[in-house]
């Protein structure tokens, strides 16, 4: 971040509404506009004090009685990969992994669908058009890519899409936003077994962040009480935001 000073956005809070994490509870955010010159360091500011971004939005929950969410981060330099991590890094070696401008394709939307459709059917984002994808990919007023992961091109043509992260770079490291990937490429006849994707993008981030020097890969919150939340902590060291302070965690 930058020494420039600059004013933080008006930050508004939504409604009581039912939490889509843990049944029984309710959620409510506070969230802010991010544009103009200082978006980025406004963002950068704000993701170090547990916001997320969608879209030219930050958000964090600002619920009254529960404080599940907590944000998370992997200090990349101090990560040491365990023994079935370091088999997922190379049963997906073969893939070609390019960092894309931020555009939507047809080929990730077909993607995004397949994946929320076996993965989140019931999900906030299941009712998304192709309006909406496209606005979640291309409005950002930061500096993001699309990170996507394919299967060996062959004859020069680019190998099937099996897999994407939206990603916001940062000065100290990279903000994973969403990803997704191929629900059914998992032990495809005729095709390579993708059993790990998700974890593999994230392994693929913390690697690539490492290698060009970065500190951290920002994971979003993991949410104690919620197993689908639970891999986020499998990613050795990792720091919470606790307190308003980030904490290494056993």
């Amino acid at each position: 971040m930058t020494d420039q000073s600059y004013r933080f956005p008006r930050f508004f809070v939504t409604a009581p509404s039912p939490c889509p994490y843990i049944p029984g509870r309710t959620e409510r955010k506070v969230f802010a506009e991010i544009k103009g010159d200082d978006a980025r360091d406004m963002a950068e500011a704000l993701g170090r004090i547990g916001f997320r971004r969608s879209q030219n939005v930050v958000y964090r929950p600002s619920c009254d009685s529960c404080q599940a969410c907590v944000s998370v981060r992997v200090p990349v330099q101090r990560f040491a990969p365990g023994r079935s991590q370091k088999k997922l890094l190379a049963r997906h070696a073969d893939l070609e992994v390019h960092a894309c401008q931020p555009w939507a394709t047809e080929e990730q939307w077909a993607l995004l669908r397949r994946y929320l459709a076996a993965r989140h059917p019931q999900g906030g984002m299941a009712a998304m058009d192709t309006h909406d994808f496209s606005d979640m990919i291309e409005q950002s007023p930061v500096d993001t890519v699309v990170v996507e992961y394919r299967e060996p091109s062959v004859d020069g043509r680019p190998g099937r899409l099996v897999g994407c992260c939206l990603t916001d770079k940062q000065s100290d490291g990279l903000s994973m936003i969403y990803s997704f990937y191929d629900p059914d490429a998992v032990g495809r006849p005729g095709t390579a077994d993708r059993a790990g994707m998700g974890n593999f993008i994230i392994m693929d981030h913390i690697m690539r962040a490492r290698r060009a020097g970065m500190t951290y890969v920002y994971l979003g919150y993991w949410i104690e009480g919620c197993d689908r939340m639970a891999y986020k902590t499998r990613f050795k060291p990792v720091e919470a935001l606790i307190g308003g302070v980030w904490r290494e965690q056993d």
